[in-house]
């Protein structure tokens, strides 16, 4: 009989598995933010320096032709996301117009250099977005950060929420973080320009993406000084 009662007890609250699954949860949450983070960099990065040998080493297609059919697939991958989310913000529409002139161009001068400067372009007005925001209060680096530090967890979300609101401490951590990426986005654009005009194009068809993982790296190292803090201040708020 005991075994029938312990059986068909319902779970006490806030005990059994709960903890288990919202954990399971947050880690879910987590890793689809991870996935779709991660997707523009191998879909706007890695295909196209992989389509450019694929075409001009591998098929014997010539440099210029090579350079503007590898940024298609960007391209069509910004129409198709807008499409898909029904959003068409002015970053996508800037990213899609920079790919479509730089295939027009690359065609129109049969310059190839004018195609890997155009990478650049993207990368200094991204930067100089990213520097603006800061600037202006509304740090833009903030949208992207809050949801790896929070994990989807509603209190968490609820403490990073309170903290940007009135903390002016964890407001300036959210500044420095923003000008940080601002700056590596902006120094990773003057390497690749440099680059572009002065390296040979095979070298930068592949050391324009090592130079953007570059900078990646050095967003998310020294970052980390800024975003360190927050998460501290985020635990810290959460449980009081």
């Amino acid at each position: 009989m005991a075994q029938i009662v312990t059986a068909d007890r319902p779970a006490a609250k806030g005990t059994g598995t709960a903890p288990a699954d919202r954990s399971q949860a947050a880690d879910r949450s987590t890793g689809r933010q991870l996935a779709r983070n991660l997707t523009p960099l191998v879909v706007d990065v890695a295909i196209p320096t992989g389509g450019y040998y694929l075409l001009h080493k591998g098929l014997g297609v010539d440099v210029v032709t090579s350079l503007a059919l590898s940024g298609v697939v960007p391209a069509v991958h910004t129409v198709v996301d807008a499409v898909r989310h029904r959003v068409f913000n002015g970053l996508a529409g800037l990213m899609l117009a920079v790919n479509v002139v730089g295939i027009v161009l690359s065609f129109v001068t049969g310059d190839a250099r004018l195609m890997l400067a155009k990478d650049s372009g993207v990368s200094s007005v991204i930067g100089l977005g990213i520097l603006i925001s800061a600037f202006r209060g509304r740090p833009l680096m903030s949208a992207g950060l809050k949801p790896f530090m929070t994990k989807g967890d509603p209190a968490r979300i609820a403490a990073w929420d309170r903290l940007s609101a009135g903390s002016a401490a964890f407001h300036r951590l959210e500044r420095r973080f923003t000008v940080i990426w601002g700056l590596a986005l902006l120094g990773e654009c003057a390497a690749r320009l440099v680059g572009a005009f002065t390296l040979p194009i095979d070298t930068m068809a592949w050391l324009s993406t090592v130079i953007l993982l570059g900078a990646i790296a050095v967003g998310i190292v020294v970052g980390g000084t800024a975003s360190g803090p927050m998460e501290k201040l985020v635990a810290a708020e959460t449980e009081s």
